[in-house]
């Protein structure tokens, strides 16, 4: 008897198909009324779900009864609550490492387009409003050569510090919780404080993942300790920054501006963000590219199907439910 999979976010016609061959797949579709109410009726028969973007916990999944495993498709897992999974036996897997280097670019392009004024600039051009040779009040700043902060020194973040070091010349800070001597080596990098890296950089990238302690890691004190010259790109997730003292930050000047593809609330269509001239905005997109969105929804597609049938998935973010 074939077990049932539930997806909580959209899935492309292949994973649907792909699903079915092993599975009865349940989709919920919008124009057959409520998607929650949709969502709600279908857990009690459910064995795995797939998805990304929906928070779940034991307040979601009182009655799935039957679940066996969650397969998201995001490297993050900040959306659910993995103690009471782990308490339940649920199998939680992710999808880490194949969307780095496109989230690192996305980073490394909001170092480039926040320096360089760029989504400003462009707004300005379209407007018309260029009628003679820019002058300093809307130079922008260099990159190369100046000093990169990496706050959370992971893949992604190994990654932007690749692009900054070997691309730009820039000298590499980190910090986190952990020394990297590999990356000591291969990049000359130098391990910091918090407080000595957001006083000594030009550029500071967040990276490091949602939770307690990282919950405003950057407040109104953090952004005081930054030069009036540097510029805080957010790659994270969005409650790592205290948005109303970033908000206050870019607008008195006491940092220069902000590169954000993250937010506190998401999505988000309204916020005092997109009035400032000096923040670069982005609607989440960091692994938003065709080929590492694919290679994404491959991965879990690869970590469910091993689940459900009884094999260990490759990324297991509580391996101690597995006891196969």
């Amino acid at each position: 008897m074939k077990k049932t999979v539930l997806a909580f976010s959209r899935v492309n016609q292949e994973m649907a198909e792909r699903l079915a061959q092993d599975f009865n797949v349940i989709i919920p579709d919008p124009k057959k009324g409520d998607i929650n109410a949709q969502f709600n009726e279908a857990l009690p028969e459910v064995h795995g779900l797939i998805g990304s973007g929906r928070k779940l916990g034991r307040e979601q999944l009182a009655t799935a009864e039957r679940l066996e495993v969650v397969s998201s498709i995001s490297v993050g897992y900040d959306n659910y609550d993995v103690e009471y999974l782990t308490e339940r036996g649920i199998a939680l897997t992710n999808t880490p490492d194949v969307l780095t280097e496109s989230t690192a670019d996305l980073g490394f392009s909001l170092i480039m387009s926040s320096a360089r004024r760029v989504a400003e600039l462009d707004a300005y051009t379209k407007a018309g409003n260029w009628k003679r040779s820019i002058e300093p009040p809307h130079f922008g700043t260099d990159v190369y050569g100046k000093t990169l902060g990496i706050v959370g020194m992971g893949n992604i973040g190994a990654a932007i510090a690749r692009r900054g070091r070997l691309g730009f010349n820039m000298p590499i800070l980190y910090s986190g919780n952990s020394r990297k001597s590999a990356l000591e080596q291969e990049l000359g990098a130098q391990f910091r404080s918090l407080d000595q890296l957001l006083a000594e950089a030009d550029f500071v990238c967040l990276v490091v993942p949602l939770s307690d302690k990282t919950h405003h890691l950057i407040g109104k004190r953090e952004l005081g300790l930054m030069k009036k010259s540097a510029i805080l790109v957010n790659i994270a997730r969005g409650p790592i920054v205290e948005e109303p003292a970033l908000i206050e930050a870019l607008h008195n000047g006491t940092i220069r501006g902000a590169g954000l593809d993250v937010y506190e609330k998401e999505p988000l269509s309204e916020s005092p963000l997109f009035k400032l001239s000096n923040a670069v905005t982005l609607p989440h997109i960091g692994s938003a590219t065709t080929e590492t969105r694919q290679a994404m929804a491959d991965l879990a597609y690869q970590n469910l199907r091993s689940a459900l049938l009884g094999e260990r998935p490759q990324n297991l973010v509580n391996p101690q439910v597995w006891k196969g």
